[in-house]
């Protein structure tokens, strides 16, 4: 069963000129969100903006949160999100806004309408702090990077 996603479209393009988010398959994990520009936009590299999407999504449910990652191809080669991976709480409400960053070394132009990122729903797990004296040890403790080795 699917669950449901309450959305509110804030540029009357989206679901007209542009497809509304949908999954490109029935095993897709992420929904494809577009860029709801005025005009193709040329970031060069090193340089992010912030993408509108012209979409507001409410989850509603606290066990649950949406998550912006970049488009597999896209990255490759340099399109990537300026906050690495975007996170979006269950009360948020406003517009969902993508923030690109060309990590490439050729300027990237980005068209309206065009596939720029995913977003995929994710459960949350909130936890309550216990603060303990020790921990029952492990295997691992304390070792960090690296310490479980290479292969």
């Amino acid at each position: 069963m699917k669950q449901v996603l309450k959305f509110r479209i804030l540029d009357p393009r989206l679901g007209s000129d542009f497809p509304l988010p949908h999954y490109a398959s029935e095993g897709a994990a992420g929904m494809d969100m577009r860029a709801c520009l005025q005009a193709p936009l040329t970031l060069e590299p090193g340089q992010a903006e912030l993408i509108p999407t012209g979409l507001a999504i409410h989850l509603e449910d606290p066990g649950l949160a949406a998550m912006l990652l970049p488009r597999s191809g896209l990255g490759h080669r340099g399109l990537v999100l300026g906050n690495l991976v975007g996170l979006i709480d269950s009360d948020y409400q406003g517009e969902v806004k993508i923030s690109a960053w060309n990590r490439g070394h050729e300027p990237i132009t980005i068209e309206p309408g065009e596939r720029i990122a995913q977003m995929v729903i994710v459960p949350v797990v909130q936890v309550t702090l216990q603060q303990v004296e020790t921990f029952e040890t492990s295997a691992r403790a304390g070792g960090g990077f690296g310490s479980t080795g290479t292969r």
